[in-house]
């Protein structure tokens, strides 16, 4: 059984998504942010960074109990032990990674920055608003051109590259509310993975989670 600790964001969808996609047992246990849950002693000790998401595996590695923070981990963690999601062809391998890596380093952060700044932030900087806006949409480009060659972001099949992805292209139109009119490709791929069972109903069970603090 995994023990998914996650909130009402983009990175808790994304390992949501990919609990669902593979139908694994799990119970999900609320970390509300906006209250500080994730500061509590109990939480750092799972992980001492302090954000979420984060799981504990009762059958992981060697069949103990494993906890694993970090949201690009976990969905690594979880296609290997599945087999899923993740090819087992080396070159598809490290393409699926490279998208991974992008969005955790570049498309998130940037869109989680622009958010903060244009409408968290106690003063309005518009140096900071217009730089993280124009630094999230030249990735969303970026995006774009991969998928005007390829159906998905490591290539023709559907993997935790795309959602790793995708919950922040959502994150983008719906908490920012910034348009694909731009990104036709991601466009049509943002469509076809909303149109998966498992995405949708991750979708609402996140979003969800703020009903339940």
């Amino acid at each position: 059984m995994i023990t998914h600790y996650s909130w009402s964001t983009p990175n808790g969808m994304k390992t949501q998504i990919m609990l669902e996609e593979c139908a694994l047992p799990h119970v999900i246990e609320p970390v509300p942010i906006g209250k500080g849950a994730q500061n509590t002693p109990a939480y750092r000790a799972i992980n001492p960074n302090g954000k979420i998401p984060a799981i504990r595996d009762s059958d992981g590695p060697d069949g103990r109990p494993f906890t694993l923070f970090e949201s690009g981990a976990i969905l690594v963690y979880l296609a290997e032990k599945t087999g899923r999601f993740l090819p087992a062809d080396q070159a598809a391998r490290y393409r699926a990674l490279q998208w991974i890596m992008l969005q955790m380093g570049g498309l998130g952060p940037m869109i989680g920055q622009f958010h903060h700044f244009s409408a968290s932030a106690p003063e309005k900087i518009p140096y900071a608003i217009d730089r993280y806006r124009n630094e999230s949409a030249r990735l969303i480009g970026v995006i774009d051109g991969r998928l005007a060659e390829s159906p998905y972001l490591a290539g023709p099949d559907y993997t935790i590259a795309d959602m790793c992805t995708w919950p922040w292209v959502r994150s983008w139109q719906h908490t920012v509310n910034q348009t694909l009119d731009a990104a036709p490709n991601v466009k049509r791929w943002y469509a076809a993975i909303y149109a998966r069972a498992a995405v949708a109903k991750a979708e609402a069970v996140t979003l969800a989670l703020r009903n339940q603090s």
